[in-house]
């Protein structure tokens, strides 16, 4: 499998109302953290995040992340 392209190496805070969103696993979308389609042709695909009522969100941005799609502070360890 492919490394994912790292978007930038610090989570993104995100406040979401409740619905459904969808996470780029890929790296290469334009609308960080969410997903634009620019993972198509390729073997990544977006994660869903759910959710039924408002809350404030870290989302990984290095998307090396094994708690995805919530940064676990991979990051840190990145050159």
């Amino acid at each position: 499998m492919s490394e994912p392209v790292c978007a930038q190496k610090f989570p993104i805070k995100v406040d979401l109302e409740p619905g459904q969103y969808w996470w780029c696993s890929c790296g290469k979308s334009q609308k960080q953290p969410f997903c634009d389609g620019s993972h198509k042709g390729s073997e990544f695909s977006p994660q869903a995040i759910k959710l039924d009522e408002k809350k404030t969100l870290w989302l990984c941005a290095c998307k090396r992340t094994k708690n995805a799609p919530a940064c676990d502070g991979t990051h840190k360890s990145l050159t």
